[in-house]
Formats: structure tokens, C-alpha cells, sequence
């Protein structure tokens, strides 16, 4: 072939235009023709002219080459089957993923390297690819027999006047599997170290509370001593025969009031130092901080002047009241400290609406309730004050403290969204400030009965008294007795299920205690509810660690020490309910 002159348009004649035109069709009919005879391999090599008119011979093999070099250089398995699974074909990389040479595989079936099982999932791949092309995972072993997951994607290849083939493409999944098996025993790990650190934070918090709790165990002692001297002052002044009447009133009076102070004190050491999950709940932080006033002041001792100074608007906020007692507690036990046990404490409760701009952090905007303690004592030197909230920091010497305190406080008001800041100055006091986010103020709970009203008459009702303590199961048999009921005391809950069986119908209530050798109240209670659904039951317990985890399952339960009055009525109303219930 040679190339032609080029030739102006305008030299051009429409004759001329027209030959050109018919030329080139000639030349476009020979170019396709030497293809499809190409496609045909008619020729074993096609010589073109080059642009300098060199000849050029460019082979089928040459022309296959590139091809060939990208197929066995690929990072998957490449491969032609015949429709039965027979290898006429295949790569460098398929030999190497199943561990056998190159040469070795063709005309090895791939059913042979195929993990038991997985027959089936091959021969609906293998049909499914002669209709359309198809994708899917299968379990291959290698040579040696070690597992090989693969994906495969496979598809028809035609061919003129002969059965069709399948060609595909094999991807190894081993180390994918092996990166998700690293991964998942990774994810298991770290779910173990997270389960750790919430145990160790769980015990942390607990650490700090007892802590707190063993700084009140002083007070506490000292207050119950003085509790026990007026019950003992008393008794014995009620044993004198000539002890006017008046006198008489007087010192039961002062009895009975001793005991309910008593009652009060233990009930605020219990829910202090009571052991749970961190349970977020919206309560009045007024009433709370008005609760605890005994309490601190029994921490501080009598040379310590607290003044609670509160609004007469609600402050809510949304956390958990026990870590704020214990806050309240902690920063009650340093400002003792710093005033040497003599000074002033002030507690006051505000609502801000803003946290004012401290340790170079810029004011936070919006509705909180502010809990300033502020002492009279030395003052924290400037050069600590940064790190009095550190775990474990204390100036304290050893054996006074643990430093776990004011970090219990930093936690909390983290975690629920607040802030604590300090001011200080030396030789004239310290001001703790704990913001917590204001919270909506909660429905007010219904007020239960007064407990003051005189006691029920029992007429004839009939209550099966269970309790181990035979002091206390005499007197509350005796108590009802005098009331009007009648009753039969057993000691432990398997004594009272016979009691219940042995006689049916003869019982209108079941009065339990919790705490019992064996099985405890709250299970007696379950058990009898199981077998006669319609016998009201009341528990009564001083403290249960039973309850604290579980609750009461909704039995009526009247708490330790209890008066009379109290007493009658709880039975007097789960029995009637119990009646209009059967009715």
C-alpha cells in the first residue's frame, strides 16, 4: 500500500469527488473483510505500512501477548472450565492458592479441591453461569488440605460450532477471614477490658463511698450512744412504783420519740451508703440538701455551726441522689478538716443560668442549679489547687484519707453534665460550687396516710406471724393480740408454707420478715402467691440487701422500727383489699 498526495479540495472535480468517495468505501469493505478473517484466524499475521513507510508484521501471538501478561500477573485466580468443571485453563495465582503447579492442574476437575459439603453450591454456579453470568462464595482446600474460602465470578464464553465454556475469576478470602477472625477476637478483648474497667469503675465509686461512710461511723456512734442514753434514762426511770402519771406520759413520750429519731438516722446512713448502678432520677436538690443537713452535721460535729441557706422555688436536676449525697458528704469531710473541726459550714442551693467562666474555660449558658459549700477554714494553697480533684491526692496524713473524695465529686458532676469549680483564700475559706443541669420539676408523688391515726381493730382477723427473731416474734404476736387479731408464729418459711397447707382458708393476711435463715421473705411471698393468689402478704425488714437489688416484687412492705398504728393499718388495708378483690 502506499499513501496518496494530498490533495486540495478546490483542485477537486465533482467526477473526482465522486471516485474518491467510491475509493474509500473499497478501501473500508477490504479493512473489515481482513478483520472478520483475523477474528476468523484465517491469517497467522497481518503486515502494515508505517507511517514512514516501513513494513510491519504483527502476529496473533503478538498481538495476545499483553493479554496474556495481565491474566498471569493478576492478584486472583483466573481459570476456563469445561461445563463439567474441568480445568482446561488457569493462572500462576489459582496454582498457588491451591498449592499445585501450573501444569498440573489442567485437566484436574475443580470439584477435587472442593471442602466437603459444598458440592451442590459449585454445580448451581456452574449452571447458573451458562445462563448468566453468576457470583457466590464456596469453601475450597488447598493441595495440602488446608481450607481456602473463595469467591468465584464466572461466565459463558461462546464458541462458533462447539459447546460453550466458562470463564471466571477465583478471589482467595483467607486472609480477609483471618483479618475478621483478628478483628472479632480484638472485639472480644475490648468488650472483656470494658467490662473490667466498669467493674473497677463500680468499685472505685463504692471505694469513695465508704470512704464517706467511714468518716460518719464517729458520729454516728456518738449520736446513737446519746439515743441509747435517753432509752436507758427512761426505762429505768419508768421502773420506779411512785412515778407520778405525767412523768410516766413524759418518758414514754421521749421513748418513742428517741426511737424515731433513731429510725431516721439509720434510714439516712442506708440510703447513703446503699449499694447500686448509677440511677439517674429528677429530684429536688432543696429537699435533698435539707435531708442530708442532720447527717453533715453529725459528720462535722457539734463545734461545726451548719446553715443551710435554700430558695423557696423547687431546683430539680436529673441525676443519681445517692452520688450526690455522697458528694454533698465528701466536700463536707474537707471542709471539716480545713476548719480543724471548729467553724461555720454553709450549704446554699441556687438557680443560676449560667456556669461562670473558670480554668480557662468560657461561661456555659443555660438553666443549673448551683450547690455551694463554703467553710471557714484555712484555705487550699494556690499552688495545689489545680490538682485537689486527682484520684488520690490528699495532703492528709496517712491513714486520714484516701484522695479518693473530691474526685468522686469531679466525676460526678461530669457525668451528669455539670461542672464543679472552687475558690479559695488562704486563711479565710473555701467555696466548693457543684452546677447540675436544671431538670423539669417532677409530678409530685401522692402522700401517704398518717401514721399518727389510732390503731385499727383486728376483729377476730386471723395473721401468720414469720420471723426468726424470738423477741421480735413475740412482741408482734403480742401487739396484734392486743389489737384484736388473732395469730400463729413460725420461725422460717418452710414452717409457714406446712402452716398454710395444713390448714386451709384459716389465714386472712401472712405477716413476713425479709431477712430469715433459708429461704428469705421475698421468696416465702412469691411462693405463697403462686399457690393461693388472693392472700394479701406484708414484708417488713430493717434493711434487705434482697430489696435493694430487686425491689419489693410488689408486696406491701412496712420498714423497721415500726409503730402500732402503723402496723394495723397496713394490715387493715391489704386485708380489705384482699376481700374486695375475692368478692
Amino acid at each position: 500500500m502506499t499513501a496518496d498526495a494530498p490533495t486540495t479540495h478546490s483542485d477537486l472535480t465533482p467526477a473526482a469527488y465522486r471516485a474518491r468517495i467510491s475509493e474509500l468505501e473499497s478501501r473500508l469493505e477490504e479493512s473489515e473483510d481482513t478483520l472478520a478473517a483475523i477474528r476468523r484466524g484465517d491469517f497467522d499475521a497481518v503486515v502494515v505500512e508505517g507511517p514512514n513507510g516501513e513494513r510491519l508484521v504483527y502476529t496473533l501471538e503478538n498481538a495476545d501477548q499483553p493479554y496474556r501478561v495481565l491474566i498471569e500477573q493478576i492478584q486472583e485466580g483466573a481459570f476456563t472450565l469445561s461445563p463439567e468443571a474441568t480445568l482446561l485453563y488457569c493462572n500462576r495465582r489459582l496454582a498457588a492458592i491451591l498449592g499445585v503447579r501450573q501444569e498440573k492442574l489442567i485437566g484436574r476437575s475443580l470439584r477435587d479441591f472442593l471442602q466437603p459439603g459444598h458440592e451442590s453450591s459449585l454445580t448451581a454456579l456452574l449452571d447458573g453461569a451458562l445462563r448468566a453470568p453468576v457470583r457466590g462464595e464456596i469453601a475450597l482446600r488447598g493441595e495440602a488440605g488446608e481450607p481456602r474460602p473463595v469467591y468465584l465470578s464466572i461466565n459463558r464464553l461462546e464458541r462458533e460450532g462447539e459447546e460453550p465454556l466458562l470463564c471466571g475469576v477465583l478471589t482467595d478470602l483467607s486472609e480477609e477471614r483471618s483479618r475478621l477472625l483478628e478483628l472479632a477476637e480484638a472485639n472480644a478483648r475490648l468488650t472483656a477490658e470494658i467490662s473490667e474497667r466498669e467493674r473497677i469503675e463500680e468499685a472505685f465509686r463504692q471505694s469513695q463511698k465508704l470512704e464517706a461512710v467511714g468518716q460518719l461511723t464517729g458520729g454516728v456512734a456518738h449520736d446513737f450512744n446519746n439515743l441509747l442514753t435517753v432509752i436507758k434514762s427512761s426505762t429505768d426511770l419508768l421502773k420506779r412504783r411512785d412515778l407520778a402519771e405525767d412523768r410516766r406520759s413524759r418518758y414514754v413520750l421521749a421513748i418513742s420519740d428517741t426511737v424515731d429519731r433513731a429510725a431516721k438516722l439509720t434510714g439516712q446512713l442506708l440510703a447513703f451508703a446503699r449499694r447500686q448502678a448509677l440511677k439517674p432520677e429528677t429530684f429536688d436538690a432543696c429537699a435533698s440538701v435539707a435531708a442530708i443537713g442532720d447527717m453533715v452535721g453529725t459528720l462535722t460535729g457539734a463545734r461545726v455551726h451548719v446553715v443551710t441557706r435554700l430558695p423557696d422555688r423547687t431546683c430539680c436536676v436529673h441525676a443519681d441522689p445517692s452520688q450526690f449525697d455522697t458528694a454533698l458528704v465528701n466536700i463536707a469531710v474537707n471542709a471539716r478538716d480545713a476548719m480543724d473541726g471548729e467553724g461555720e459550714l454553709t450549704i446554699t442551693v441556687e438557680a443560676p443560668d449560667a456556669i461562670p467562666a473558670a480554668r480557662g474555660q468560657a461561661a456555659v449558658p443555660g438553666p443549673f442549679v448551683a450547690v455551694s459549700v463554703s467553710d471557714t477554714g484555712t484555705g487550699i494553697p494556690p499552688a495545689i489547687l489545680d490538682r485537689i480533684f486527682e484520684p488520690f491526692f490528699t495532703t492528709k496524713g496517712v491513714g486520714q484519707g484516701t484522695g479518693l473524695g473530691l474526685s468522686q465529686v469531679f466525676g460526678f458532676a461530669k457525668q451528669s453534665g455539670g461542672e464543679v469549680l472552687v475558690r479559695s483564700e488562704l486563711g479565710r475559706g473555701t467555696t466548693f460550687t457543684l452546677y447540675l443541669p436544671r431538670a423539669e420539676t417532677p409530678i409530685a408523688a401522692p402522700k401517704s396516710g398518717d401514721s399518727s391515726e389510732v390503731p385499727v381493730d383486728g376483729q377476730g382477723t386471723c395473721v401468720l406471724v414469720v420471723e426468726d427473731n424470738p423477741e421480735v416474734g413475740r412482741f408482734a404476736t403480742q401487739t396484734l393480740e392486743e389489737l384484736g387479731y388473732s395469730t400463729v408464729w413460725v420461725r422460717d418459711a418452710e414452717a409457714a408454707l406446712v402452716e398454710l397447707e395444713r390448714i386451709p382458708f384459716r389465714f386472712d393476711v401472712v405477716f413476713s420478715d425479709v431477712v430469715m435463715p433459708g429461704r428469705d421473705g421475698v421468696d416465702l411471698a412469691n411462693e405463697i402467691r403462686q399457690r393461693r393468689p388472693g392472700m394479701p402478704i406484708v414484708l417488713t425488714s430493717g434493711y434487705s440487701h434482697v430489696l435493694a437489688k430487686e425491689g419489693t416484687h410488689g408486696f406491701e412492705l412496712l420498714h423497721k422500727p415500726y409503730s402500732v398504728e402503723q402496723l394495723s393499718h397496713v394490715l387493715s388495708r391489704v386485708v380489705a383489699a384482699g376481700r374486695r378483690g375475692r368478692a
